[in-house]
């Protein structure tokens, strides 16, 4: 007997060692960003940017951000590509022990030209806010492809409600009041805590649109206000930024239940609400939805609403295939216990964008759109 689990012990010990010298095999082999649908190539730069009127209600000082421009440019221009996640911005990667089922970012290529001119023309802006505790860079597919598509496309990561950003050559952790951990909660508290934030992060949406327009005067197309897009908690204050700007030409929320005045107060520009299978922020319950606890809410947001509203659902999606892990190489288990659907993830990312952009080009460019998701209300 003690023979036998000896032998069935080291058995276990030689798989695990076998199956972790596969992983390290695997993930050191180049996976690549989605290819971008659009007639450009893409340029990226970064900034950081300081709303110096604007008290930041984290910490002593003007708010300060950081923001990743990914931009059109012309077809045939060559130049070196970027990095995914540069310097500091390796942080964005998880921490052991989980790292080691997550491939490095120095192997995942992306597409995008570092620095390179904008193409000739004037552009709409396109602001990109990211998910609670996530950061602009791991929103890439979606900036790149709609950079393609010519849009000036401006990532925000809101300071200390980020795990991380990147300021003055050092790293910025999140604090509890800006990425409070009962948000998710169906309760008065957390509503009350999310309607206060979305503020914050709405007006970071609008400062760097405003921002786009003064650094890129003769890129940004003066005729059409910017058009907000964001997940999770981003789409909620996507939405809350085009409710409070005058000129939004639209707003896209994906998976994101919503927060804040628009909730009961509406939109006046076109707007987008793409949910995942275990979603309601749409304000029809997904396949695989425990609660219906956001359904209240989004229906209040579709009454109140006077623009076009279009509403769809990812088939085989949850919260996270809408951000760049589904190009990250993740291996078993580490896949199965994140948010990830049964979708093949670089599918449900194509399948976003395009819902993106068909439904930009709509919005902003009044491009027909037969067939295009109703919501239901």
């Amino acid at each position: 007997m003690r023979t036998g689990i000896v032998i069935l012990v080291l058995c276990a010990l030689l798989a695990s060692a076998g199956y972790v010298g596969w992983i390290m095999v695997k993930r050191s082999e180049p996976v690549s960003l989605p290819e971008p649908t659009g007639n450009f190539q893409v340029g990226r730069r970064t900034f950081e940017w300081t709303d110096s009127p604007r008290r930041d209600p984290y910490a002593d000082g003007p708010r300060k951000l950081s923001v990743w421009l990914w931009y059109p440019v012309a077809k045939g221009t060559t130049g070196r590509k970027v990095e995914y996640a540069p310097g500091l911005w390796n942080g964005l990667r998880l921490k052991a022990p989980l790292a080691l089922f997550q491939g490095p970012f120095n192997t995942l290529e992306d597409r995008a030209l570092d620095r390179v001119a904008i193409a000739p023309g004037r552009f709409p802006v396109v602001v990109l806010m990211p998910g609670m505790g996530l950061s602009a860079p791991m929103y890439a597919s979606l900036a790149e492809d709609l950079a393609s598509h010519g849009y000036l496309v401006a990532g925000v990561t809101p300071t200390y409600s980020a795990n991380l950003t990147v300021l003055d050559g050092q790293t910025v952790a999140s604090k509890p009041d800006a990425n409070p951990p009962n948000l998710g909660e169906s309760n008065e508290q957390a509503q009350k805590v999310g309607d206060h934030l979305v503020g914050v992060w709405a007006a970071d949406a609008r400062f760097a649109a405003g921002m786009v327009a003064r650094q890129l005067p003769n890129s940004v197309e003066p005729s059409i206000g910017p058009s907000y897009v964001g997940h999770s908690f981003g789409g909620a204050a996507s939405l809350e930024a085009c409710r409070l700007d005058q000129r939004c030409a639209a707003a896209v929320d994906l998976d994101g239940a919503q927060f804040g005045d628009v909730v009961t107060k509406g939109v006046q520009a076109p707007i987008l609400l793409l949910g995942a299978d275990d979603s309601c922020i749409t304000s029809v319950c997904g396949p695989d939805a425990k609660t219906d606890a956001d359904r209240n809410r989004a229906l209040s947001l579709l009454k109140a609403s006077s623009g076009t509203s279009w509403c769809a659902t990812v088939p085989g999606t949850r919260h996270f295939n809408f951000t760049d892990y589904g190009a990250y190489y993740l291996a078993y288990p580490l896949r199965k216990f994140l948010p990830l659907g049964s979708a093949g993830p670089r599918h449900a990312l194509t399948v976003q964008n395009g819902y993106i952009t068909t439904f930009l080009s709509h919005a902003i460019y009044n491009t027909p759109t037969p067939g295009a998701p109703a919501c239901a209300t």
